[in-house]
C-alpha cells in the first residue's frame, strides 16, 4: 500500500509539472523580453536585431527591448545573461566566433555556449571579402598567394584585432595556402581599412558595411569573395576560389539568439516562431540585402547541432596557431 502510494505521488507530482509548464508556455509573454547583445549599438548586428526585436514584440503582445553590452570579448553580456531567470525573458546574442571560438583561446572562459545556454535560432549568416587598395598590384588571389610564398613574411594582412575574424580569417588561408604572412592588429575598423587604401597594408578581410565606404569612394577594391558562392549584390566579384584561392578557404559567420539553459522548450519554440515570422517579412528582408546578410533562421535542434560544428572545426586550426587570449 505504502509502494502504490509512493507512486499516485510521483505520478501526480508529473502532471501537475507537466500542467505548470504548459500554462507557463500558454501565457508567456506576459511582460517585456529582453536581448543583451555585445555588439555596441548602430552596428550591423544591432541595427538588425533591433529591427527583429520590434518585429517580435509586435508577434508576441510584448515590448522586446535590447540591452547593449559591449567589451570583454563579449564576457559582459553573455554573463549578465547567464545568470538571468531561464524563463524566456532573457535572450543573448551571440555569434559563430564567440560559440566556436573562444573555448580555444580561453583557458578560463567564464561561460559555455553549449553548457550554459540552449539555442533559439541563428538569424543571418555572411560572408566577407579580401580587400585591397585600388592601385594594389594584386589582380587575383593567386597573384596574392604567389607574392605570400616568393616573400615569407613579406605580405602584410590586418584586422580589427587579434582573433578576430579578419585575423582568423588570414591564418586559415596561410593554412590552406602553404603561406606565411605578416599580421597586423589595428584598434579600430576604420584605421585598418584606410591604411589598406594608402597602400601601408596589403590586403584584409572586410564587409559590405565596414570597407563599403571606402569601396565606394574608389579607394580600395574588392578582390574576391571567401565564401562558397558570389555575393548578391557584388555579383561581379568572384569568389576566392574562382581567382586562385583554396577551395576549402571560406571565411563567414553567423550570429543568433540563445536563452539561459532549462528555459522550458514550449516557450523556446514560441520565441523561435516568433523570431522566424520576423525575418520573413518584407521590412527585414529587404534590409538583408545592404549588409550582405542571409537569412539564416533554423530550429533550435539544428541550430544546436551547428554550434557543436563550430566548435569542432576551429580547434585544429587555433591549436596549430598557438593563439591564447588569457
Amino acid at each position: 500500500m505504502k509502494r502504490t502510494s509512493f507512486f499516485k505521488k510521483i505520478v501526480a507530482l508529473a502532471v501537475i509539472t507537466c500542467l505548470t509548464t504548459s500554462t507557463w508556455a500558454q501565457t508567456f509573454p506576459n511582460k517585456a523580453i529582453k536581448i543583451v547583445t555585445p555588439f555596441p549599438a548602430g552596428q550591423g548586428p544591432d541595427v538588425l536585431l533591433r529591427m527583429v526585436a520590434d518585429k517580435m514584440g509586435a508577434t508576441l503582445g510584448q515590448p522586446v527591448v535590447i540591452e547593449n553590452k559591449p567589451g570583454a570579448s563579449g564576457f559582459i553580456a553573455f554573463d549578465a545573461a547567464k545568470r538571468s531567470a531561464a524563463d524566456g525573458y532573457t535572450l543573448v546574442h551571440m555569434d559563430s566566433f564567440h560559440i566556436g571560438t573562444h573555448p580555444h583561446l580561453f583557458n578560463r572562459l567564464p561561460y559555455s555556449a553549449t553548457k550554459d545556454f540552449d539555442p533559439v535560432t541563428p538569424l543571418v549568416r555572411n560572408y566577407f571579402f579580401v580587400v585591397v587598395g585600388a592601385n594594389s598590384k594584386y589582380k587575383t588571389m593567386s597573384d596574392l598567394i604567389a607574392d605570400a610564398k616568393g616573400r615569407p613574411g613579406g605580405v602584410t594582412y590586418g584586422s580589427w584585432g587579434v582573433a578576430t575574424p579578419a585575423h582568423l580569417g588570414g591564418l586559415l588561408l596561410e593554412s590552406a595556402a602553404g603561406i606565411q604572412m605578416n599580421h597586423v592588429p589595428f584598434k579600430e575598423a576604420a584605421q585598418l581599412y584606410q591604411s589598406v587604401a594608402n597602400g601601408e597594408l596589403d590586403w584584409a578581410i572586410g564587409s559590405a558595411a565596414s570597407a563599403g565606404s571606402l569601396l565606394q569612394a574608389g579607394k580600395v577594391r574588392f578582390l574576391a569573395a571567401a565564401g562558397p558562392k558570389r555575393i548578391a549584390g557584388y555579383e561581379k566579384v568572384p569568389t576566392a576560389s574562382e581567382t586562385g584561392a583554396p577551395a576549402t578557404w571560406i571565411v563567414g559567420g553567423w550570429n543568433g539568439l540563445l536563452v539561459p539553459k532549462g528555459t522550458p522548450t514550449d516557450v523556446i519554440q514560441r520565441l523561435n516562431d516568433s523570431i522566424v515570422k520576423a525575418m520573413q517579412t518584407p521590412e527585414i528582408k529587404d534590409k538583408l540585402g545592404p549588409f550582405t546578410y542571409e537569412n539564416y533562421t533554423m530550429t533550435p535542434a539544428e541550430m544546436a547541432k551547428q554550434m557543436d560544428v563550430e566548435v569542432t572545426s576551429w580547434g585544429p586550426a587555433l591549436q596549430k596557431a598557438g593563439i591564447k587570449l588569457d
